[in-house]
């Protein structure tokens, strides 16, 4: 990377540490280019726009910055993991404390949702739901988990992941949630004895 390329990946990450923090804040109307100026220091909106050229192209950064951040975070605590029921479990426990330690985020996450970028959201779901159906059916290939739709299993599952942010966010227990999900996953995915 050369030198003019890493100082626009700094500007560009600064700009959009700037917007998240005003997100988790202020929320989303009150997150404009002049805002987000004062907030990451800079001097001009023009800093802005020459890398973002509109709030919308902003956003869909956030959310991607956000996406990477959980995806490191959870794939640090796959790395040792082997086997599908402990990778299942490990991808349940990642995902809900992700939540719990990072609900500015998360609440980023939904501010950005609820106004207009569903399109970002959708692909970042969708992504994330491939990867849940794929190990479902490598699961499946290796005798780990009965027959089921991988793809319906998926989708169960990142929803009910989801739904645990307004439950952590009002002081649930991140144990409680993760233990309750990952049981209830286990069952549903053996052979009934």
């Amino acid at each position: 990377m050369t030198t003019r390329q890493a100082a626009t990946a700094a500007r560009r990450e600064q700009i959009t540490r700037a917007a998240i923090t005003l997100l988790a804040e202020r929320g989303y109307q009150a997150t404009t280019f002049e805002a987000i100026c004062i907030e990451a220091g800079l001097s001009s909106k023009r800093l802005i726009t020459y890398h973002f050229s509109s709030k919308d192209e902003l956003f869909a950064a956030v959310a991607d910055q956000i996406v990477a951040d959980s995806e490191t975070y959870i794939g640090a605590a796959l790395d040792a993991v082997t086997g599908a029921r402990k990778l299942l479990a490990t991808v349940i426990r990642a995902n809900v404390m992700f939540i719990a330690s990072h609900s500015p985020q998360v609440r980023v996450l939904r501010q950005i949702l609820l106004n207009g970028g569903l399109s970002d959201w959708e692909r970042h779901h969708s992504e994330s739901q491939n990867r849940l159906a794929h190990l479902f059916t490598e699961g499946q290939r290796t005798g780990a988990f009965r027959p089921f739709h991988p793809h319906v299993m998926a989708a169960a599952l990142r929803a009910s992941i989801d739904s645990m942010a307004p439950l952590l966010s009002a002081g649930l227990d991140p144990d409680l949630c993760a233990t309750e999900l990952v049981e209830h996953f286990d069952r549903g995915t053996r052979e009934a004895p």
